[in-house]
């Protein structure tokens, strides 16, 4: 039978996703400063999907260093529009921000995976799913996040897409799960691969 491998991540999301797919793991949150991580790449040139492998890499490789031979995999997402990089809002005045800035437009939801044994990457992956939001008016948009509430800052757009924030689309291209935040086919396929799960 196949060892439990771990994820490095404290998301509810995810540790729901895996388990509902029937998954033997341990969660384990990294102790990463993201920011930190980060700050190298801005001004680099580093794409939106280049920053997501980049910080889920640190977090697997920072849970991999505290467990020796365990299988671990790490998860990261940014969201773009533009050049821009946005997020998980500070307060509700930033996540009103947050959805200002993307009304009306299309961004874009880099969602990466790596899977780490002994600080080695063995591989990775960068999933990208492409939202367009509709226009809001600022009154609505005040009227949503009284309603969501603290829920508005847990996500990096300010919105769940599994919850109230789906009323703020026109249009979804790409798979649930890239947007809640793990590619979760490509992850099932590796995990195979590397006989860490029954395949």
């Amino acid at each position: 039978m196949a060892e439990p491998f771990i994820l490095a991540s404290a998301s509810p999301f995810r540790k729901t996703m895996l388990a509902n797919a029937g998954l033997d793991f341990r969660p384990v949150a990294a102790d990463v400063d993201e920011r930190a991580v980060e700050a190298p790449l801005n001004g680099s040139g580093a794409t939106p999907e280049e920053v997501a492998e980049v910080l889920a890499e640190a977090k697997a490789i920072e849970v991999s260093d505290r467990h020796p031979g365990v299988l671990v995999l790490g998860c990261d997402q940014t969201l773009s529009l533009g050049d821009r990089l946005f997020h998980k809002p500070k307060d509700m005045e930033d996540a009103r921000r947050h959805l200002l800035a993307l009304s009306g437009k299309t961004h874009h939801l880099n969602s990466a995976a790596v899977l780490v044994r002994d600080g080695n990457v063995l591989w990775r992956t960068v999933s990208v799913a492409k939202l367009t939001m509709r226009t809001l008016e600022p009154a609505f948009i005040g009227r949503h996040l009284a309603r969501v509430g603290q829920k508005a800052l847990h996500s990096v757009g300010a919105y769940q897409i599994e919850g109230e924030g789906i009323q703020l689309f026109d249009k979804i291209e790409g798979d649930y799960f890239t947007i809640v935040g793990l590619p979760l086919l490509p992850v099932l396929a590796a995990l195979r691969d590397l006989g860490a799960i029954d395949g």
